[in-house]
């Protein structure tokens, strides 16, 4: 009788792409034409023969719409132990999960005036990127807030105020799961989310849910037709009242849902949705909503990732070749502008731009940078793209784990 032996890392992840790639219903061709990885090394990596690096990886996610963690588990487990994050993760899952228990010994709350500024400078922290700090304060602050929640059983204004708390500590919570490669926890944060915000009393608040939402569901299982029924969704139930923070809240969703449509399929959608995205611009001019933004100069932000979604490269760098982002801009969407740059750069043939763009997405947000895919992914690029790497390069693909 044979023994069955266990599945090694690599044979389970290269089963995985092979699964995820019959369910696309791509074959091995396309798959490599999509992530830009040659047919013989992902037949390579599909048969367990080779092990895939985080680069090669972070392009077959991409190319098969899915979170990386879904192929690797927790991706970035040796930069987490390093940055000594990984500690600080599960604390904050039990918060969440805790959150409508009453212990014995709970300590006396802020009132809601002071978790409102606590919450505000947690916000701050969160635009800045600085995962560390976030991850730190989560668990306590969400166990605070919940506290303040269950004191106020009565309808009134007081607890909305508290409900809207636990909506953005519990979206908080999300942002820095995801970014840090925890599909499960962020999917948990974000029903705490979503149940917070529908007592809120504020309909963007539950419209964000959706946004949030979709982008989990679409990162994590590659469900880009879910991701475009929870716009649709949002964008029904959030009725434009002419006011300018609904508009605004209109347009994110609008611009959001762009690159969805695209993804599933669905061009006549997403040319609709963008042309929604930017008659709203329009009305509103540039608008700031609960750590969103909004406006003319977003609008042509998200053309140009929309650009790089369809490897339309070269069009996407003629547009960001004038824009200057305006002082004061949030670190996170900075490093962002940084980051989409350096990959158009990357499949042009631009490779020391390229790594001077990651530097500058390094610079301004040094922890999204490095636990970012698609860095992962440029760095890969770069890499294969030369014979031998120079030191700079080298130093840069070490720093982010790749």
């Amino acid at each position: 009788m044979g023994v069955n032996m266990p599945e090694t890392s690599d044979q389970h992840i290269g089963a995985r792409i092979r699964e995820l790639r019959a369910i696309r219903d791509f074959s091995l061709a396309e798959l490599g034409r999509r992530a830009h990885v040659s047919t013989s090394q992902l037949s390579r990596v599909e048969n367990g023969e080779q092990p895939a690096s985080a680069s090669v990886l972070s392009a077959v996610a991409r190319a098969l719409a899915v979170d990386i963690s879904v192929l690797h588990g927790q991706p970035y487990i040796k930069i987490l132990q390093k940055d000594q994050l990984d500690a600080m993760v599960s604390p904050i899952g039990s918060a969440l999960e805790a959150w409508d228990i009453e212990l014995d010994d709970e300590p006396e709350p802020r009132s809601i005036e002071g978790l409102e500024a606590e919450i505000a400078r947690m916000v701050r922290l969160r635009l800045e990127a600085n995962f560390t700090e976030t991850a730190k304060g989560l668990p306590g602050l969400i166990t605070e807030v919940a506290s303040v929640v269950r004191r106020y059983d009565s309808p009134g204004r007081d607890r909305e105020r508290a409900y809207a708390l636990l909506t953005e500590v519990s979206r908080t919570a999300a942002s820095i799961a995801y970014r840090l490669g925890y599909a499960d926890l962020a999917r948990l944060a974000v029903a705490r989310m979503g149940s917070a915000a529908r007592e809120s009393g504020d309909p963007c608040l539950v419209a964000i849910e959706r946004f949030e939402r979709a982008a989990i569901t679409h990162g994590s299982a590659g469900r880009a037709d879910r991701s475009v029924a929870l716009m649709r969704q949002a964008l029904r139930d959030l009725e434009d009242d002419g006011s300018r923070p609904v508009r605004a809240m209109r347009g994110i969703l609008a611009l959001r849902g762009v690159t969805y449509a695209r993804r599933a399929g669905h061009t006549s959608t997403a040319d609709d949705w963008l042309e929604q995205a930017r008659e709203l611009a329009q009305l509103t001019g540039d608008v700031d909503l609960h750590a969103l933004s909004f406006g003319p100069r977003w609008v042509q932000m998200s053309t140009v990732s929309d650009l790089n979604d369809v490897d339309n490269h070269d069009e996407a760098l003629r547009q960001v070749a004038d824009m200057r982002l305006p002082k004061g801009h949030p670190p996170n969407r900075t490093a962002h502008f940084w980051i989409n740059k350096a990959r158009s750069q990357a499949w042009t043939a631009r490779h020391d731009e390229a790594l001077d763009s990651l530097r500058e997405a390094r610079k301004v947000a040094p922890q999204m940078t490095r636990y970012h895919p698609e860095v992962h992914e440029t760095v890969g690029t770069l890499l294969r793209a030369r014979q031998r790497a120079t030191d700079s390069l080298r130093e840069f693909a070490q720093w982010s784990g790749v």
